[in-house]
């Protein structure tokens, strides 16, 4: 059985893993007969939004904790990540990957990398294993893999700039579809950077998966 390694954010859009991205994609991974662990990093996160209001809060959140929300309690330290154990690697969308796993929402290309992603990202391209990002994630490759790098962000012209002032090439991509950096087996989908309906995230992450499962 193949097995996925999905890294989360936290939980909740606008400060974590954006949740319907996140539950799909695991739902994604075992529909197409794949296991998968979670896995976030032991931080804290940059801050916490009320969701409801959209107005930041004078909360304390842990990523690794909230992350545990989601993967109903079974998570993994991203510190703990063995890149020989796993087939692929996944990040799901969603603000916390532009907050926490780096700081692009701030920095913009300038952004820095949580250490412990850039770790699994490295380690996994250096036993080319397929990696995979929705959303607001391919930022990630952007910035640490640069050089030419295939991604899409959707239609977004300002985050396809910053993209391009890091290195990377951005391909414009409408609901559902995915870029195959075949080079470098990236794999990314817009996903919540289009407006988007909850069926279609299932449909970019059903999609983003199954194209990483034929690289495996």
């Amino acid at each position: 059985m193949k097995k996925f390694a999905v890294v989360l954010s936290g939980c909740g859009v606008f400060d974590g893993a954006e949740i319907h991205e996140a539950t799909l994609t695991i739902y994604s991974i075992s529909k197409h007969g794949a296991a998968y662990d979670i896995f976030a990093p032991d931080i804290s996160q940059h801050h916490v939004i009320n969701h409801l209001t959209g107005s930041e809060t004078d909360d304390n959140r842990n990523v690794l904790v909230e992350s545990a929300r989601i993967a109903r309690g079974t998570v993994k330290d991203l510190k703990d990540f063995d890149a020989a154990s796993y087939d692929a690697l996944i990040f799901p969308g969603g603000f916390g990957a532009a907050k926490n796993l780096c700081t692009f929402a701030f920095d913009g290309p300038d952004c820095r990398v949580n250490p412990g992603v850039e770790a699994a990202l490295i380690s996994m391209k250096s036993q080319g294993k397929p990696i995979g990002a929705l959303c607001i994630a391919p930022i990630l490759f952007a910035k640490v893999f640069g050089g030419g790098a295939e991604i899409t962000i959707g239609q977004d012209k300002g985050t396809a700039e910053a993209v391009e002032a890091m290195g990377a090439i951005h391909k414009t991509t409408n609901h559902g579809e995915v870029v195959v950096d075949e080079k470098n087996k990236l794999f990314s989908t817009p996903c919540y950077m289009l407006d988007a309906t909850i069926a279609q995230i299932g449909e970019g992450a059903d999609n983003i998966v199954k194209a990483m499962l034929e690289y495996i």
